[in-house]
């Protein structure tokens, strides 16, 4: 049996588990700015307005302006211009400049009640770099990463109470998953009985259930005040994967068959918003969004065991503090009907980091 410690390197650790969130895919955290179609092109300011299959992501009491059976389907390509690793070795940008991002959902009026039901799938958000042949502080190049995704299918529901008011609910049912690469062909032996491993992690995920209550209240005609309340949902990442190199005390790569990373969560989240049509071709909308991330992601945890060389250490893990703020969001958008087959929009989304500089 060898004994030993792992050492941890501080920059490296931090990237691969909080400091990669940094490499959002959006500015609200890790939330895209929008769902579907009409929601992403007004910044977000979508709550007041859900007026298709989107509203099971954003609104569901929106559904009920659905009158007739709609499907949705939409895509985006989202492109990096500013996620880069800088240290006193590498100044690089990451290989993954290009997110693909797609979903859709089906609503239909139930017949006989004043209520519209529907199911969609959507891209919730997501976070990480691949940055590639890095200088590493032991001389050599090797890779860095790390990926985070988070989709959802939606089933919901909006109910018409009465020519005013709206009320609806949908269930998320989400799925998280995690990949990371830590300079995994890199192991040195640092003396002193502590050694450097590199690791990659793959196939943990998660899949939990959360869930979303909205209101709509038209004011006036031209008026609508709305509401929305999405819960926290817990991401424990498990299932994965581990193989770490310990080539430097003689033990080879290890495969661990049980890894985990705890830790992230999807925020609690309160948004309002208000929806003015000065005339039949304007539509202006605006919403205020509070995400509750110093409750979602604070300590993430990697932890291995099962390791299949029973000379390595049974517990391969480590612990980094991720101390996320909460963010409030403000979103503005506009809504032009050239024709009847043409839309103008335009949206501004607007928030702070919630990751600790």
């Amino acid at each position: 049996m060898i004994s030993t410690r792992l050492f941890s390197l501080p920059f490296a650790t931090a990237l691969a588990f909080a400091g990669a969130s940094g490499a959002v895919h959006a500015t609200n955290g890790i939330n895209l700015i929008g769902f579907g179609a009409e929601s992403t092109l007004m910044g977000g300011a979508d709550v007041a307005v859900a007026r298709d299959t989107s509203a099971l992501n954003t609104n569901p009491a929106g559904l009920t302006q659905i009158k007739s059976p709609l499907m949705d389907v939409f895509g985006s390509v989202l492109r990096t211009t500013d996620l880069v690793h800088k240290d006193p070795r590498n100044e690089e940008h990451a290989s993954n400049r290009y997110t693909f991002l797609g979903g859709g959902g089906y609503a239909r009026p139930l017949e006989g009640t004043d209520c519209t039901a529907g199911i969609g799938l959507f891209a919730q958000g997501g976070a990480g770099g691949v940055f590639e042949n890095l200088r590493t502080p032991f001389g050599n190049r090797d890779d860095l990463s790390s990926l985070f995704g988070i989709a959802k299918i939606i089933p919901g529901i909006g109910c018409q109470v009465n020519e005013k008011l709206s009320l609806g609910a949908s269930l998320n049912l989400v799925y998280g998953s995690i990949e990371q690469d830590l300079f995994s062909n890199t192991s040195v032996n640092l003396g002193g009985g502590q050694v450097f491993p590199g690791y990659k992690l793959e196939g943990a995920s998660a899949i939990r259930t959360g869930f979303k209550l909205g209101m709509q209240y038209r004011v006036t005609p031209s008026l609508t005040l709305a509401a929305a309340y999405t819960e926290k949902t817990e991401l424990p990442m498990t299932g994965g994967t581990l193989v770490a190199d310990f080539n430097a005390i003689g033990l080879g790569k290890v495969k661990y068959s049980d890894a985990s990373v705890k830790g992230f969560a999807l925020p609690r989240e309160v948004a309002v918003g208000l929806a003015f049509k000065p005339t039949d071709e304007w539509l202006l909308s605006f919403k205020l969004n509070w995400l509750n991330w110093d409750d979602a992601i604070n300590d993430v945890k990697l932890r291995a065991t099962k390791p299949d060389n029973a000379a390595a250490p049974a517990v391969f893990g480590s612990s980094n503090p991720a101390d996320w703020k909460d963010q409030w969001v403000v979103a503005t958008g506009v809504a032009y009907t050239w024709s009847d087959r043409t839309t103008l929009y335009a949206g501004h989304n607007y928030g702070k980091n919630p990751i600790p500089r």
